[in-house]
């Protein structure tokens, strides 16, 4: 199956409800089932995906940059066997404007699968030189499903979950 990415609204009135769960994996799959909750799936191509905003994997994330920040979240729970993380409203906004101005066009142009094998990107795909047309696509569509779901988010008001599992 392999790890996949999940971003999911928490709404302001369920985010410390969720924060101070005992049971953290049950809370956020019943905030999951809401009726319209807003949830954004980019599957296994959140690592490549890092990778073309950032320039480097996620096992080496970038700091305070709203690019890395889309994609892990901002602030990582500790203590959990999953990869979760969160991002408050205030930093929603931030997130938005840099996805916005990100050139794809121009990323895309650069991209290079030798590049991804090179840095042990997953999904490990990068041998597959006869599918790197549908990745690229593939990559360009996650890319705007995010942009599009931080932009609901900002108008929401939102907070955004992050699970890699």
């Amino acid at each position: 199956m392999g790890m996949c990415a999940i971003y999911q609204e928490v709404k302001k009135e369920d985010f410390k409800k969720l924060l101070e769960s005992d049971d953290f994996f049950e809370t956020i799959e019943e905030l999951e089932e809401k009726d319209g909750t807003e949830l954004c799936d980019i599957d296994k191509m959140w690592d490549v995906l890092h990778f073309v905003l950032t320039g480097v994997s996620t096992s080496n994330p970038s700091g305070n940059d709203p690019l890395s920040g889309a994609i892990l979240g901002v602030m990582p729970l500790e203590n959990v066997a999953e990869y979760i993380a969160y991002t408050e409203k205030s930093k929603v906004s931030e997130i938005c404007s840099a996805l916005e101005n990100f050139d794809m066009g121009e990323a895309m142009a650069h991209f290079s699968m030798q590049a991804c094998k090179n840095a042990e990107l997953y999904p490990d795909i990068w041998d597959f030189d006869d599918e790197e047309e549908e990745i690229k696509e593939e990559i360009c569509d996650y890319f705007q499903a995010m942009k599009e779901f931080y932009q609901r988010i900002l108008e929401l008001n939102g907070n955004v979950m992050v699970t890699i599992s």
